[in-house]
């Protein structure tokens, strides 16, 4: 049993922040820790830097990432737009860990966390490398390892290849091909921009795309209120993305002058050879590219019984509603680059202020 003050969990853009400003708050690595010291580990499952960006598909290049924000007190060095962003950002991070000296033990998975038997302990975290006994646990696993699969009659007679954004390499592999691309967000059409350059494409979506050329600060804002909203109440948190719409990114605009930007509606069932569509008419593939999103990776909080009726965990500005010693960040609101930022400061200065209402109770 390793006691800790703080424990942080992914050592991704949310969970690196949060362990930037534990220790500007003068909390120390539990490795250094000396008698009367406040203490902190980050537990990453990852075997080096980087956070999912290690596993991001070869093409998705500098240029055409979306929205990288810099980590907390390091610029992200000027980087070729050509290179690849599964190499460039990885040793970003790598180099922000070393400067900035944050403890991160790695590769260690959390497999559950728990409330502690003795209650002024705090939470138990058991990992496959021991378990740690923390007065606060920040979660900041993200969701890259729980890809959003959506249910469609048929799908398990298909003959040809599915696959998911989390498996896609590059759109040289589908050459002469004829492939179904689901999703309506980012991936997907950057996707789709790629892969129509090699093979046949077919664009599909649950609901028409709502284009914005260009967000206003109010706008974002409003929008990015009702993802709170929900996350409070329970609600399983929506993307970003589905609430604000889609904006025209470069390579949306040149997936449109080549005439691949034609969307479809959802096929209503999947067949051996292709997807059957709401008209009745079918259409052949050889590959379906599942570009449907991720949920949140909770699993390991199961034993908080945290979860809602409606599919959630109850979470206002970063703090667990229903565990005012969990911090769930990365989640909500905060799962863009800048939310996660914000939220890693936000919820260091909550848990700074409980910690000092607690003392002086």
């Amino acid at each position: 049993m390793q006691p800790v003050d703080v424990l942080v969990i992914g050592a991704g853009q949310a969970g690196l922040s949060a362990a930037y400003h534990i220790q500007h708050r003068g909390f120390v690595p539990a490795s250094r820790a000396q008698p009367g010291d406040q203490s902190y580990v980050v537990l990453d499952g990852e075997a080096g830097p980087g956070g999912a960006w290690r596993h991001r598909w070869e093409s998705l290049k500098m240029a055409t990432v979306n929205g990288i924000h810099e980590l907390p007190g390091m610029r992200v060095p000027a980087a070729d737009p050509r290179g690849s962003s599964r190499y460039v950002l990885p040793a970003y991070f790598g180099e922000y860990e070393a400067r900035m000296g944050l403890e991160i033990r790695r590769p260690v998975r959390v497999q559950a966390v728990s409330r502690a038997s003795d209650a002024a302990v705090g939470l138990s975290v058991e990992t496959d490398a021991g378990t740690w006994l923390a007065r606060y646990v920040i979660n900041a696993t993200g969701t890259w390892n729980r890809p959003y699969w959506p249910h469609v009659a048929g799908r398990e007679t298909f003959r040809g290849r599915q696959l998911h954004t989390r498996d896609y390499v590059s759109a040289a592999e589908f050459a002469g091909q004829r492939v179904v691309i689901v999703g309506a967000g980012i991936s997907a059409t950057q996707q789709l921009e790629e892969i129509s350059r090699h093979a046949d494409t077919l664009w599909v979506t649950r609901r028409e795309v709502v284009w914005e050329d260009l967000f206003a600060q109010g706008q974002i804002v409003e929008s990015l209120a009702r993802v709170e909203e929900r996350t409070r109440q329970g609600f399983a948190p929506q993307s970003v993305a589905s609430v604000t719409g889609m904006f025209r990114a470069p390579w949306v605009e040149r997936a449109d002058e080549r005439g691949v930007l034609v969307r479809h509606p959802m096929f209503t069932r999947i067949e051996p050879g292709g997807v059957r569509m709401p008209d009745g008419s079918f259409e052949r593939a050889h590959v379906i590219l599942w570009a449907t999103g991720f949920r949140a990776e909770l699993s390991h909080l199961s034993p908080l019984g945290l979860r809602t009726p409606h599919g959630g965990i109850r979470v206002a500005a970063g703090r667990s509603l229903d565990e005012p010693r969990l911090f769930v960040i990365g989640y909500g609101a905060s799962q863009s680059t800048i939310g996660a930022n914000r939220a890693g400061r936000d919820v260091v200065r909550a848990m700074i202020v409980s910690e000092r209402a607690l003392e002086a109770a």
